[in-house]
């Protein structure tokens, strides 16, 4: 299967190639304010069960949430793992959004506030609908995850209160899972 690439005007968001693009996704995003909202910071064991979600489900769908680097054109961040980005089926336990196409994203804390979530999010969404031919795409965050589902909202997607559903994978604050959703119809709109 031919490695899947998206490029914006800054980023770069492509498949893993393995150890050397896990070794720096991890040694960026497992930090305590990146992990924050999703359950603390791995440990070596939680590491390797992401890993192995993340390349199983690659491997079942054709496509999962793809790494995202910064282009090489000058900027400190130049060429460096910023963190993930893209589209993958949800598959959370307990969800009420199992097998619907789902957009996330998780960046290093020096990649906050530039706008490459917010680039690389409408990458994948585009993607989502012009590729994969999603009718909907949906998002999950918590409730106190401002930052996430702010940028939901800036993407045109809304708040569906009847989708939430608790993941009992996680204590509070983690389990309460909010999901928010946009339509094809809706995204060709905004875009």
């Amino acid at each position: 299967m031919p490695e899947f690439r998206l490029e914006t005007q800054r980023l770069i968001l492509r498949g893993w190639r393995g150890d050397p693009d896990w070794k720096q996704f991890f040694l960026h995003t497992n930090t305590p304010a990146v992990m924050r909202w999703l359950g603390g910071v791995l440990d070596e064991s939680g590491m390797a069960v992401q890993r192995k979600r993340v390349e199983a489900c690659a491997q079942k769908n054709g496509h999962c949430f793809w790494l995202v680097e910064r282009k090489s054109d000058g900027n400190p961040l130049s060429g460096e793992v910023l963190g993930f980005c893209g589209l993958k089926l949800a598959d959370a336990p307990g969800s009420t959004v199992t097998g619907q196409m789902e957009v996330g994203w998780r960046l290093r804390e020096d990649a906050w506030g530039k706008g490459y979530a917010r680039e690389a999010a409408e990458a994948s969404l585009n993607a989502g609908f012009a590729q994969f031919a999603a009718e909907e795409i949906v998002a999950l965050t918590v409730i106190d995850n401002a930052a996430s589902w702010g940028l939901m909202r800036r993407l045109g997607m809304h708040r569906r209160q009847d989708l939430d559903y608790a993941d009992p994978r996680y204590e509070p604050p983690w389990r309460d899972s909010i999901v928010y959703s946009i339509k094809r119809c809706d995204w060709r709109n905004n875009a």
